[in-house]
C-alpha cells in the first residue's frame, strides 16, 4: 500500500474511531477562582480505586501546549492549575467549554472530558461612545424612533446587560429591542413634538444596567439637537452586502464600497457613512471613509481567530436622516498553518523482547479548517513500529512484534503530520526510542575447544593459559563469570589441579605436574553471564603435559648395584666383530630425550672391542692375541638426547677365555688338576642349582610384584587419565630399542683325559616378549647367562 493511501485509511479509521466515541465526561468551574482550587475527584468519576489511578498513569492533556488542570495521581483530586477567565477563554460563546482528555497508559485508554467555565459578574456595562450626538427634525412625528449606540458587556448570560435607563423627561423614552443574536439594544422614542424655537437641545443619561448581583451599570450622554425640517432620509442600493476575502488580504485593501442616495437637495442631500454601534473588533479591523463608503482593512485578518464580521453602516444626511445597512465580510480559510503534533506520553526504553507495546501517544491537530484541517500521520516505512488512530485526533505509536537490541539498539523515529490542504503543508517530530536489554544471549567461547600446552615441573600458581567468553548482551546481562566444573567420574581431584580466575578465565596450575605421572588430562569450564535467570554455556580444555629431561638414564643390564659379579666370557678364537654382549639401559623420559647412546669411555685394551652408539653391543674389533689380557674392564657412558642431557655409566668385567678351566684352574700336576677338576664340577653343579632355584624363585616374585603392581597401576592410571599408557613409575622398555632380543649363551662341559676344557658354543639370540620393568625388579628380570653342561 502506498503512503497516500495509508494516510487515507488511516483518516477514515480516525473519523470512525471518534464518531464512536462514548458521550465525555463533564466538569464545571466558576472562573477567576485560586490556583489549587478543587474541581472534582477523577478516580471517582471514573470508577477507580484511588491507587489504581497512579498505577495506570493517569494524567491529563488539552488541545495545543495549554494545561489548565493537573491531576493529583495519590488522591485521585482533579486542581486548577491556574486562574481561568471566562472572557478571555471563550469571548461572548456561551456556554464556555474546554475539551480535554484523561489518559490512561496501563493498559491504554482515553476518556473524553469537558470543562465548562461559568461566568460570574466582573465586568460592568461600558459605552464605547461616552456621547451620542442626535440630529431631529423640528417636524417629527411622535413615535419615531432613533437608534442609540449600545454598552458592551463581556460577562454573559443574566451577567450580560439586561436592561437600558433613561433620565426621566417629557419628550423622549427608552425601549429596548432584543436582535437575533441575543443582544438588546436601546432606541430612542419620541413621545412629543419638537420646537426648535422653545428648546434646540436636549441633553438626557442613557444607563445600561447588567442583571448580576449585585448589578453593574455604565452611562453615556445622550445630545438630541433640534434641527429644520428634512423630510427625506437616505436610501441605501442594497440593505445587505455579503463579501468574501482570503485571510492573507493584504492591509489597506479594499472590502467593499457601499452606497446611498438622498432626494434632497444641497446640504440634506449630502450624506455621510459611519460605523453604527460598532464594536471594537471592527473599529481595529476596518476603516470606513466617511465621504465616500469606501471599506478598507485596517489590519490583517485571520480565519482561525474570527470567521465571520457584520458591519452595521449608517448613511445621514445633511438634514440628520439617516438609514443602515449591513456589510458581512466572510473570511475564507487558506493552508496557511502546518499541523501541530502534542506528545502525551512516551515510554523509553522499552524491553527488547516485549511483544507490541504502546511506546508514544500523541495529539495532531490543526488550525484550519475544511480540506485545510483534515490531516494524516505517517512514519518511515522501514521501522517495526506502526501508528494507530484513536479518537480525537490520537495516535499510538507501537511496535510490530518484539525488538532484537543485538541487531539495533535504538531508532529515529520521525512522524510526519500532513495537511489535506493546496499546497499541503506538513511538520515533523523526532523521537528517539531505546530498547533495553534482556538476557538472551549466552556467553559464546571464541574457540570450541582450548588446547593447552604445560612443561612438567612447572612452579605452582603458573599462569598457562585463557579461555575467553563474550555476550552479546549488556551491562550485567554481559558480565562473564568462569568455573570449573567437577569431573563426571568425579576420580580426577580436578581442583586440585587447576584453578580459575572467575574474572577472565585465566588458568593456573595449583602445583607441578610430572610427565611421567600424567601425560594428559581434560575438564570442562563453565562461562555463566550475570543476567537473571543467568545463561552460560561450557567448553572443553584439553591440557597436554610435555616432558622435560629430568629422569638419567638407568642401566638394566649389566647390574651396577655390585651384589652380585657380572663378567662376560668371550673365547680367544673369536673373530672380529663377535657380540660380546649388550648395554640395555632404559629412560623414563619421552620422546627425543629418551633416545639414548652409548659410548665407550674407558678400557683396559681400547682397540679391542666397539661399541655401537645406538643400542650398546660391544663386539670385538680385532682378532684376540694370547698378549691381550684375560681381564678386560669396560667403563660405558650412557647418555640421553635431552637439553642438557643427562648421562649414567656402567662397568662391565670381559674374560677372555680358552676354555672353561682356563681362567680359574692353574693346576701343577695331574691328579692336583683332576681333583680341582672334581671339585669344580661339583661346585659348578651346586651353582647351577642354586641359581636356577634362586632364578626360579625370582621369576615367581617378579610375576607376583608384577601383577600387583599392575592392578595398583591400573588404579592409578584411571585416576589420572583413560588415556594414558603407561603409569609414571613404570618403563616402558620395548619403546628405547634396545631390549628387543635376549641373549643366551651355551656352554657345555666336558671332561678328557685327567683334563677339564671348557667348550664355547655360539650364541643363541631368542625373542623375548616385552617386560614391564621398574626399579625395584630389576635384579630380578636382569637377563641371566644359562649353561647347559654335557
Amino acid at each position: 500500500m502506498i503512503p497516500q493511501q495509508r494516510q487515507v485509511l488511516f483518516l477514515l479509521v480516525l473519523l470512525g474511531v471518534s464518531g464512536a466515541a462514548s458521550e465525555p465526561e463533564q466538569f464545571s468551574v466558576v472562573e477567576e477562582m485560586e490556583r489549587g482550587s478543587f474541581v472534582a475527584n477523577m478516580a471517582k468519576s471514573l470508577g477507580l480505586e484511588i491507587g489504581e489511578l497512579s498505577d495506570r498513569g493517569g494524567m491529563v492533556s488539552f488541545k495545543g501546549n495549554k494545561e489548565y488542570l493537573q491531576l493529583n495521581r495519590g488522591t485521585g483530586d482533579l486542581l486548577l492549575r491556574e486562574k481561568l477567565d471566562r472572557e478571555e477563554l471563550c469571548g461572548t460563546a456561551e456556554p464556555c467549554i474546554l475539551t480535554f482528555q484523561i489518559l490512561l497508559e496501563n493498559p491504554f485508554q482515553i476518556i473524553l472530558a469537558e470543562l465548562r467555565v461559568q461566568d460570574i459578574n466582573d465586568h460592568s456595562p461600558v459605552f464605547l461612545e461616552t456621547e451620542m450626538l442626535l440630529k431631529i427634525p423640528e417636524s417629527t412625528l411622535p413615535g419615531t424612533i432613533f437608534l442609540l449606540e449600545s454598552a458592551r458587556d463581556l460577562d454573559v448570560g443574566n451577567n450580560s446587560i439586561q436592561n437600558y435607563l433613561l433620565t426621566p423627561n417629557s419628550l423622549f423614552h427608552i425601549q429596548i429591542r432584543d436582535s437575533s443574536e441575543g443582544r438588546k439594544y436601546p432606541e430612542l422614542v419620541l413621545d412629543e413634538t419638537l420646537d426648535r424655537e422653545k428648546q434646540s437641545e436636549v441633553t438626557l443619561t442613557l444607563t445600561a444596567v447588567d442583571g448580576g448581583v449585585p448589578p453593574r451599570s455604565g452611562t453615556a450622554q445622550v445630545r438630541v439637537l433640534v434641527v429644520d425640517i428634512n423630510d427625506n432620509a437616505p436610501v441605501f442600493a442594497q440593505s445587505q452586502y455579503n463579501i468574501h476575502i482570503p485571510e492573507n488580504s493584504s492591509i489597506g485593501s479594499k472590502v467593499v464600497t457601499v452606497s446611498a442616495t438622498d432626494l434632497d437637495a444641497g446640504n440634506y442631500g449630502e450624506i455621510s457613512y459611519t460605523f453604527l454601534y460598532p464594536p471594537e473588533n471592527i473599529r481595529k479591523t476596518f476603516h470606513l471613509k466617511e465621504k465616500l463608503g469606501e471599506l478598507y482593512l485596517r489590519e490583517n485578518v485571520d480565519f482561525e481567530s474570527t470567521q465571520s464580521y457584520i458591519i452595521n453602516v449608517q448613511a445621514i444626511d445633511g438634514g440628520g436622516l439617516s438609514a443602515q445597512c449591513t456589510v458581512i465580510v466572510q473570511v475564507t480559510d487558506l493552508n496557511d498553518n502546518p499541523p501541530e503534533l502534542t506528545i502525551s506520553s512516551l515510554i523509553n526504553p522499552i524491553p527488547e523482547n516485549s511483544p507490541e507495546t504502546v511506546v508514544a501517544v500523541f495529539r495532531v491537530s490543526d488550525l484550519d479548517s475544511g480540506e485545510n484541517g483534515k490531516m494524516v500521520c505517517f512514519i518511515q516505512d522501514d521501522l517495526p513500529f506502526a501508528l494507530k488512530p484513536s479518537i480525537e485526533n490520537f495516535y499510538t505509536l507501537v511496535t510490530e512484534g518484539a525488538l532484537d537490541r543485538e541487531s539495533r539498539a535504538e531508532y529515529n523515529i520521525t512522524i510526519t503530520v500532513m495537511d489535506l490542504g493546496s499546497p499541503r503543508l506538513k511538520s515533523e517530530h523526532n523521537i528517539t526510542v531505546l530498547i533495553s536489554d534482556v538476557n538472551d544471549n549466552p556467553p559464546v567461547f571464541s574457540q570450541t575447544a582450548y588446547k593447552l600446552y604445560l612443561q612438567e615441573n612447572n612452579n605452582p600458581a603458573l599462569h598457562i593459559g585463557s579461555v575467553s567468553a563474550s555476550d552479546r548482551d549488556s551491562g550485567i546481562n554481559a558480565k562473564v563469570t568462569y568455573s570449573l566444573l567437577p569431573p563426571e567420574t568425579g576420580e580426577l581431584p580436578l581442583f586440585s589441579y587447576i584453578s580459575i580466575n572467575s574474572d577472565n578465565g585465566h588458568l593456573y596450575a595449583l602445583r607441578s605436574l610430572d610427565y611421567e605421572a600424567i601425560q594428559t588430562f581434560q575438564f570442562t569450564v563453565r562461562a555463566a553471564d550475570g543476567g537473571s535467570p543467568s545463561l552460560s554455556s561450557q567448553v572443553l580444555v584439553h591440557i597436554v603435559v610435555q616432558d622435560e629431561n629430568d629422569n638419567s638414564p638407568f642401566v638394566l643390564y649389566p647390574l651396577q648395584n655390585g651384589t652380585a659379579p657380572c663378567n662376560d666370557l668371550v673365547p680367544r678364537t673369536a673373530e672380529p666383530g663377535y657380540l660380546v654382549t649388550k648395554v640395555v639401559a632404559v629412560d623414563r623420559d619421552w620422546g627425543q630425550n629418551s633416545w639414548l647412546f652409548y659410548q665407550l669411555l674407558k678400557a683396559t685394551d681400547p682397540g679391542l672391542f666397539t661399541l655401537w652408539a645406538h643400542n650398546g653391543e660391544v663386539r670385538t674389533a680385532r682378532p684376540i692375541s694370547d698378549k691381550d689380557a684375560m681381564k678386560q674392564t669396560l667403563v660405558v657412558l650412557v647418555k640421553d638426547n635431552g637439553q642438557p642431557s643427562m648421562s649414567t655409566m656402567a662397568t662391565l668385567n670381559v674374560l677372555l677365555v680358552d676354555g672353561f678351566s682356563e681362567p680359574y684352574l692353574q693346576l701343577p700336576d695331574a691328579s692336583k688338576e683332576q681333583v680341582q677338576t672334581d671339585s669344580l664340577t661339583t661346585y659348578l653343579v651346586i651353582s647351577l642349582a642354586s641359581i636356577s632355584f634362586l632364578f626360579l624363585v625370582s621369576v615367581f616374585m617378579f610375576i607376583a610384584i608384577c601383577l600387583w603392581k599392575r592392578k595398583k597401576d591400573t588404579t592409578v592410571i584411571n585416576q589420572i587419565t583413560s588415556n594414558s599408557s603407561f603409569p609414571g613409575h613404570l618403563v616402558d622398555v620395548s619403546r628405547t630399542g634396545t631390549l628387543s632380543q635376549s641373549y643366551q649363551y651355551e656352554v657345555c662341559l666336558t671332561s678328557g683325559s685327567g683334563t677339564s676344557e671348557f667348550k664355547f658354543l655360539k650364541p643363541i639370540v631368542s625373542s623375548l616378549p616385552t617386560l614391564e620393568v621398574n626399579e625395584n625388579s630389576i635384579e630380578n628380570s636382569a637377563l641371566r647367562n644359562s649353561f647347559c653342561f654335557t
